[in-house]
């Protein structure tokens, strides 16, 4: 699908043979954070998943891709969540893997194509996302492809015994 081909990098199904990055992923507890997670994923319960993951997002309200160079390197994954059909918005979430692939535009290019993507082929009328306020580098990449502040959920999260507050963002297809 042309879509979803950028420059330096493309986006991706997924597939069986990203068992061991997701559990990588899934598993790595600097991430939890932004993923909302508590508990660690089995590599039994990603094979599940990666087995489901054929189904379109009308269906399961969700869609996990790749990010991936041209040389087949899996570089990380976006997201869309919270897939609402009636109301036409969808939840985005990004990863960028490791810290030597980041600050080199691959997450800029995989949310441009990503929003291309969602506005274009999906329909979609808005996309949002949940940014820590800590957490300056997402919200310097969101906002440069557009997306706006629109506001401030205080004692969000809870990290570490402490509340952190996470900023909601928003594009709107105009």
């Amino acid at each position: 699908m042309i879509t979803l081909k950028g420059e330096h990098i493309y986006l991706r199904a997924l597939e069986p043979e990203d068992l061991e990055f997701i559990h990588t992923i899934e598993n790595d507890e600097s991430v939890w954070e932004i993923s909302n997670t508590i508990t660690p994923y089995s590599k039994f319960l990603i094979k599940q998943y990666l087995k489901q993951s054929h189904k379109d997002i009308f269906e399961v309200k969700q869609l996990r891709l790749v990010i991936s160079s041209y040389d087949e390197v899996a570089l990380g994954m976006i997201d869309l969540f919270d897939f609402d059909f009636k109301n036409s918005r969808a939840g985005v979430g990004i990863l960028v893997k490791n810290i030597e692939d980041r600050a080199k535009g691959v997450g800029s290019e995989a949310l441009k194509l990503l929003v291309n993507y969602s506005f274009n082929h999906l329909g979609l009328h808005q996309l949002y996302c949940n940014i820590s306020e800590e957490n300056d580098v997402s919200v310097k990449l969101f906002s440069n492809q557009g997306f706006k502040k629109i506001g401030l959920k205080k004692d969000w999260i809870l990290v570490n015994g402490s509340y952190k507050n996470e900023y909601i963002f928003q594009l709107i297809k105009y």
